[in-house]
Order: C-alpha cells, then sequence, then structure tokens
C-alpha cells in the first residue's frame, strides 16, 4: 500500500463526527468568499490595478477573479456537502495561499483577511488528509451501495 492510500486510510479511521461541523462551517464560508467575489469584481479589479507593486493584464486578471470565484463557490460546495471533499481541497489551497501571500504586498487593504485565511489554509490541510468523514454524501454513497 502507497504512502496516499495509507494517508486516506488514516484519515478515514481517525475521523471523529464533530468535525464535520468543521467542515460543513468551511465549506459554507467558502461558499459565502465565492458570492463575494462574484458581487465585488470590478472593486476588486479596481483595487488590484490601483497597486503599482503587481502588473497584470486586464485579461488575465478578470480570468483570476473568475477561476478564485467559481473555484471557492464549487471547492465550498463539495467540501460542505462531504463529495469529493479532497479534490475541492486541492483547488482550494492554491488560492488561500495567494490570499495569504497577496496579503503581505496589499497590507493596507487586505491585511483583516490573513488570520481567516490562515485557518481556511489549516482547516483544507487537515480535510485533505482526513477526508470527507462519516456525515458527508461520500459516506452516504460508499454505504448505500454497499447494501445493494
Amino acid at each position: 500500500m502507497n504512502l496516499v492510500h495509507r494517508i486516506e486510510n488514516w484519515g478515514d479511521t481517525h475521523h471523529p463526527k464533530f468535525i464535520d461541523v468543521v467542515r460543513i462551517a468551511l465549506g459554507g464560508f467558502l461558499l459565502l468568499k465565492g458570492i463575494a467575489f462574484m458581487n465585488n469584481t470590478e472593486y476588486l479589479k479596481a483595487l488590484i490595478e490601483n497597486q503599482n507593486t503587481v502588473n497584470i493584464s486586464p485579461g488575465v486578471l478578470m480570468a483570476l477573479v473568475y477561476y478564485v470565484t467559481f473555484a471557492h463557490m464549487v471547492g465550498g460546495i463539495l467540501i460542505g456537502l462531504g463529495i469529493l471533499t479532497r479534490f475541492g481541497c486541492i483547488i482550494q489551497i492554491p488560492i488561500v495561499l495567494g490570499a495569504i501571500f497577496l496579503s503581505g504586498i496589499f497590507q493596507d487593504a487586505i491585511n483583516y483577511m490573513v488570520g481567516p485565511s490562515v485557518a481556511a489554509l489549516a482547516a483544507l490541510v487537515m480535510f485533505l488528509i482526513l477526508g470527507s468523514g462519516p456525515l458527508s454524501l461520500d459516506s452516504y454513497f460508499l454505504h448505500s451501495s454497499e447494501e445493494w
């Protein structure tokens, strides 16, 4: 059994049910951040364009904003429902790392979001290892398919 399977097996056997509440809250938080990005795309574009430290073309900037919005919304739903949780975590981790890194560049505008970003990153890494848990659609589908 390779390392990935051993980590997955360990995560599946050592997952208390109360941690699923944290997973659901994390999914809701990421979904709300995706909705906030969707509602504030013009503000975010203006915020980044006004900074002299980053030179990003408008097309790349908008693609990045739409990617972050889509990834937060879809990843938040996947993590919250507990289906494809590890995949949802994998698509979220680069975004959250970028948010933490950018908070050092744009200190005045985004500095208040460092704490939640670090907490979200820690939770994403934890659920990348632990998986979705017993209160999830993954668990439901696994147990319903065993009955067939």
